[in-house]
């Protein structure tokens, strides 16, 4: 496999973080389809580098929030065998997942990809409760959807989250790169689109700042 580019840590907390577990890669969606291969199972990318896609536009980033169903965890391993290390990541730690521990802990939402225990981490991959061919909204799970209604496939074969929901993501937390986000896409987006973003807002978040921007 070949090497991926490191960036210095941050801040003092990930450089700690790095002395204890290892670096992270500065990886594209484009890295990581080359680093999943042929995997028999749908995987997508969210965050920031969909809004990219779906814009035309393009930000920095630190890192890429790629997905994929928590039950394809079995073709994950099928296609890493031989090539990658794969940990479970959760609130109560990260472990291998091998033939000795194949089941991932309930409390693991995360698998973090890697070459060895000398290379650094490549993927980190959010794992979507639903089954395979419907999508549910892990902070919301009333919302589910057909994977295909929620995602898109771009020029380049990549499958990305549609941006409405990228956005109710991204409400949560509000930081700064994130309102850039919402200004740059809401344009971009359908009535429909900008329906889906008001209404999980106004349930979720009703004090929320960005109502305001939702017009």
């Amino acid at each position: 496999m070949r090497e991926f580019p490191i960036p210095p840590p941050r801040d003092a907390k990930e450089a700690e973080f790095q002395d204890l577990w290892g670096p992270w890669a500065l990886v594209t969606p484009r890295d990581v389809c080359e680093v999943l291969g042929d995997i028999d199972a749908p995987w997508w990318i969210a965050g920031g580098w969909a809004i990219d896609a779906w814009t035309g536009t393009r930000r920095e980033h630190s890192d890429v929030d790629a997905s994929m169903f928590r039950a394809d965890l079995p073709a994950l391993r099928s296609a890493a065998r031989g090539r990658l290390h794969i940990w479970s990541a959760g609130p109560d730690g990260i472990r291998p997942v091998d033939d000795r521990f194949p089941a991932l802990p309930d409390s693991a939402d995360q698998v973090w990809l890697r070459a060895n225990a000398r290379s650094p981490w490549l993927i980190d991959l959010l794992l979507n409760p639903g089954q395979r061919g419907a999508w549910v909204n892990r902070r919301d799970r009333t919302m589910v959807a057909p994977l295909d209604e929620v995602t898109w496939i771009a020029d380049d074969g990549i499958r990305y989250l549609n941006p409405e929901f990228v956005l109710i993501f991204k409400v949560k937390q509000a930081r700064p790169k994130d309102r850039a986000d919402l200004e740059r896409t809401w344009p971009e987006l359908s009535s429909a689109q900008r329906t889906v973003v008001r209404t999980y807002v106004s349930d979720h978040h009703p004090e929320h700042e960005w109502l305001a921007l939702l017009k």
